[in-house]
């Protein structure tokens, strides 16, 4: 009957927050990955229950139990990977994918391999023994190294965890863990006694409801002498190997004195004791506040120095070198002085040289709303006078009747200055630390000052890489800007070419309709030009289609003065952003009418061999050889008197966001070629 009840409840409390989990709002991998690991442990649960007190059909029941088993470690080791993770599938190990595809395996073995070949039950009814064959002794070592797994992950996930996510996450770590735990030590049993004890299930069902509240709960609710020198880590590690190596100590004498008890439920209350005090002596280890106590026993008794300071630079430089943003940049900066000297929060203050004001450029757990500082403000003088770290518990400086609020609530302690160029440029406020008994001294003032060198450094480079985009962002403004220019001033030398001509030609109703046409194409040309307003398109950004190039050439000359260029070749089709490669052609037929002044002879030849091309040839002035080989493809450097030294420029750069090339030969006084290539496809 106990046996039962306890069951029913661990069941119970698993539908309960599964079905929490299935209907919130926000669901995301990690809440499927915890309804899937509680599905699995629930069903375990049922199929156990079952099996004891169905003891006819154990087998039937302990093979659906198998079925529930066998999910477990796919299930568990989804959950430690996305337990208050950001998940990201890229991000995963490929030893964690491969322990991943392996663990799909167990369904397969439960489904091919009989069950009487995993275990067998002589007298199930007294002894509630279950006797493992061979495949089951493989199938349980494995599910055991899974759980492991799975519990290394989740410890993983609390070391890597700020001083303030460790607050919220902590019993939901534990909780999960002390499963998992138990989970262990059941498989581990019947490993060693190649038995699966069923008499323990009463004691899993407690861990079970145990377990599952903390997790809720932490969901719900939270968030000169001699002296000897020994590695910090190393120190503090030793305290947590001695304390668990004695808990594991006392769990082994308590299981060989197990065997005096006698009654099943003694000894699945001794169990649940043990656990209970090993859950409890976990979060105590895992509590900053005793964290910080030990170390602070350890720095007074055993160092000469209360921090490595080597250490530190490290730690902090390397939280400051792995943001890839400003704002994360900020976010590590508070993360790296909470958890060096032991805070609950902090923000961060700059100054704003628009509104002359200190304002909060980043908070961790701190409310900072609606508070700014100005200079004239009594510890903002006193900083910049003095450079010196300022503590409020000292209870020199009372703060100004505007932040009052801001430093009683949030309990600061400390307020740090940083300057740069020996101005003051911002500070950090620290609020209240972990461990309310530790008493910070001249060593703590020091490193903060010296982490405050560092963050001014970072903000620095922080601001002149904010500079430096936008001065890109302007230099990119100024290029559109340019070829803009250049192409309104291609449009112009169209419509000009119109005016010389209608002074002819205007009676001819020929000539009428085709200066219509085309002041209307130049119309439309200049809407779409002042719509864009954009540098040359990327290779990704080409509009290409079929175009025949004879055709596009013709369609050009024709806007340039069609009658005195000469045009051969073959139809060629190519696929091309007709719009810009059009404008090649203008550029390059512009400058050969400038080149011959007008009066030599331009001609362009059309074909294909392997590539398309487009050959512009003139016999004007030609091109200097100093000029062609430095400067021809520059911008803003050209020969004309009136040439913004654009077009090639631009030519050159649509042609090879084709893929394709620009040639020049060039002879002085005798002419130049510009030979385009394109492909085809």
């Amino acid at each position: 009957m106990f046996q039962t009840i306890l069951s029913i409840g661990a069941i119970s409390v698993c539908c309960i927050y599964s079905f929490y989990l299935l209907n919130k709002r926000e669901r995301d991998v990690y809440s499927y990955a915890n309804l899937a690991a509680l599905t699995s442990v629930c069903a375990l649960e049922i199929f156990d229950l079952l099996s004891i007190n169905d003891t006819k059909r154990v087998m039937l029941w302990k093979q659906l139990s198998l079925f529930a088993e066998c999910t477990l470690p796919i299930t568990w080791l989804l959950f430690s990977l996305t337990c208050s993770r950001l998940y990201k599938v890229q991000s995963i190990p490929n030893s964690q994918r491969l322990t991943i595809a392996i663990a799909c395996l167990f369904p397969l073995a439960v489904i091919t391999i009989p069950v009487n070949l995993f275990f067998y039950s002589p007298d199930f009814i007294s002894e509630r023994m279950l006797f493992l064959g061979n495949y089951g002794f493989i199938f349980f070592f494995a599910l055991l190294i899974y759980m492991v797994i799975a519990l290394i992950n989740l410890e993983a996930t609390f070391i890597n965890a700020s001083v303030s996510s460790r607050w919220k996450i902590k019993y939901e770590i534990v909780g999960a863990g002390f499963l998992l735990s138990f989970l262990i030590f059941y498989y581990s049993q019947g490993l060693l006694y190649r038995t699966i004890n069923m008499n323990l299930v009463p004691g899993r069902s407690v861990v079970i409801i145990i377990a599952v509240f903390m997790m809720a709960y932490s969901r719900f609710i939270r968030g000169n002498g001699v002296k000897v020198t020994v590695s910090r880590q190393l120190a503090y590690k030793s305290v947590v190997l001695v304390v668990v190596s004695l808990y594991l100590l006392g769990l082994g004498l308590m299981g060989e004195g197990m065997k005096y008890f006698g009654d099943s439920f003694q000894r699945t209350m001794a169990i649940v004791i043990a656990f209970l005090s090993g859950a409890g002596l976990i979060c105590v280890l895992l509590s900053e506040t005793v964290k910080r106590k030990i170390k602070v026993h350890l720095h007074k008794n055993f160092y000469k120095n209360k921090y490595d300071y080597r250490i530190q630079w490290l730690q902090f430089t390397d939280r400051l070198s792995s943001s890839h943003s400003g704002d994360e940049l900020l976010q590590s900066i508070l993360c790296g002085y909470a958890d060096t000297f032991g805070m609950g929060g902090c923000a961060l203050f700059l100054y704003d040289g628009e509104r002359r004001l200190f304002r909060t450029a980043a908070s961790l757990e701190m409310e900072t709303r609606a508070v700014e500082f100005g200079r004239d403000d009594t510890i903002i003088e006193h900083m910049t006078e003095k450079s010196w770290v300022v503590n409020m518990g000292e209870g020199i400086f009372e703060p100004s009747d505007h932040c009052k609020d801001f430093f009683r609530l949030n309990d600061i302690s400390f307020v740090i200055p940083l300057f740069l160029n020996g101005v003051m440029d911002g500070f950090i406020v620290l609020g209240k630390p972990v461990n309310r008994d530790e008493v910070y001294n001249y060593e703590d003032y020091d490193l903060m000052k010296t982490l405050a060198r560092q963050t001014s450094s970072a903000l620095l480079n922080l601001r002149l890489s904010e500079q430096l985009a936008q001065a890109r962002e302007m230099e990119a403004l100024g290029k559109v800007s340019t070829f803009v220019i250049h192409d309104l001033k291609n449009l112009v030398y169209t419509v000009s070419l119109i005016l010389d001509n209608a002074s002819h030609y205007m009676s001819e109703t020929e000539f009428q309709q085709d200066m219509i046409e085309s002041l209307g194409n130049t119309v439309a040309k200049m809407k779409a030009l002042i719509s864009r307003l954009k540098i040359i398109p990327e290779k990704h950004s080409l509009n290409r289609e079929p175009a025949d190039l004879l055709q596009l050439v013709k369609e050009t000359a024709e806007i340039v003065d069609g009658g005195k260029i000469c045009i051969r070749g073959n139809s060629v089709i190519a696929m091309v952003d007709r719009e810009e490669l059009q404008k090649v052609a203008l550029n390059l037929l512009l400058n050969a009418v400038e080149a011959t002044d007008g009066r030599g002879q331009i001609s362009v030849e059309v074909g294909a061999g392997n590539l398309a091309f487009i050959k512009v040839l003139d016999d004007g002035c030609g091109i200097a050889p100093d000029f062609l080989h430095e400067y021809l493809f520059t911008p803003f450097k050209t020969t004309k008197k009136k040439g913004l030294g654009i077009g090639l420029y631009q030519s050159k750069q649509i042609v090879e966001a084709h893929n394709g090339r620009i040639e020049v030969s060039s002879d002085l006084g005798i002419g130049t070629t510009f030979t385009v290539w394109l492909p085809k496809d």
